[in-house]
């Protein structure tokens, strides 16, 4: 059935262009897996998880904040995946374990998901997170995020993204990211993000120059979809900034670095 926003019926080979998790063996295990890991994270820390705190005024406008045992060297943001539609911060709190392992503080938000938002507006959710929690921890900021996450990652990086922000922003490693919103339009995704033309165009990462001063690296699962790897290359290639392929990594757990302080990935999110 067409899409009653851009009049375009959804295609079956796009669809499976972007469907994960019909080609990981046991992808409906990780969800359940990283929200137990998520709790049970958070619960060891005590005091130094900060959670719930708000930074606008919608019901999902929430934020936790994860502190070092030491005074922070600076803040990564991490922003949760779920193609807009699914997910939320406390699915993902354990991803902070790396970073607070090298010293940073990691900051993690939800945002209003699609329908009931679309993606501008969630990229606006996003830039007000970042503000709200670089007023809480000083020192330079790397912004991160997974899939759709990468998307709005790369968006704070974009230029005149990142609010007051802005200036901080030192580095930028979108993982898996959806850099290049136009292929969207053709799977029944659509039907829920409403995405036209004109949006794209105004909220492709890939689309808009990376903001002079800011180190990118996109990072990337090896045995991911090849409309990920395609993403990947295409927004290194516009940003003009590397790009790594993490062998035996897929779409699910590829994040799996973000635990492991001494990975590759962490060196990039905490130079």
């Amino acid at each position: 059935m067409p899409n009653p926003t851009t009049n375009r019926a959804a295609n079956p080979a796009a669809d499976r262009a972007y469907a994960n998790g019909d080609f990981i063996q046991g992808a409906a295990d990780f969800p359940p897996r990283w929200a137990a890991k998520a709790a049970a994270f958070r619960a060891g820390l005590g005091p130094r998880a900060r959670l719930d705190l708000a930074y606008g005024a919608g019901a999902r406008n929430h934020l936790d904040l994860f502190l070092p045992q030491s005074a922070p060297r600076g803040l990564i943001m991490f922003i949760h995946g779920g193609y807009w539609l699914a997910f939320d911060r406390k699915d993902c709190s354990h991803l902070a374990a790396g970073a607070l392992a090298r010293g940073y503080a990691c900051a993690m938000p939800s945002y209003t998901l699609a329908p009931q938002a679309r993606i501008a507006q969630i990229t606006d959710e996003m830039t007000a997170a970042l503000n709200a929690a670089a007023d809480l921890v000083s020192g330079p900021i790397t912004v991160t995020g997974h899939s759709a996450g990468g998307h709005l990652a790369a968006r704070m990086a974009n230029t005149g993204m990142g609010g007051q922000a802005r200036a901080r922003i030192t580095a930028c490693v979108p993982i898996s990211p959806v850099a290049e919103l136009g292929p969207l339009m053709d799977t029944s995704m659509n039907e829920a993000l409403r995405l036209t033309a004109e949006e794209c165009a105004h909220e492709s990462p890939a689309r808009l120059p990376l903001r002079a001063g800011i180190n990118a690296h996109i990072w990337v699962g090896a045995q991911e979809r090849p409309a990920f790897l395609w993403q990947a290359r295409t927004l290194s290639e516009e940003w003009d900034c590397p790009w790594s392929a993490a062998p035996c990594r897929h779409h699910f757990n590829v994040i799996d670095d973000l635990e492991n302080a001494p990975s590759p990935l962490m060196a990039l999110c905490c130079p």
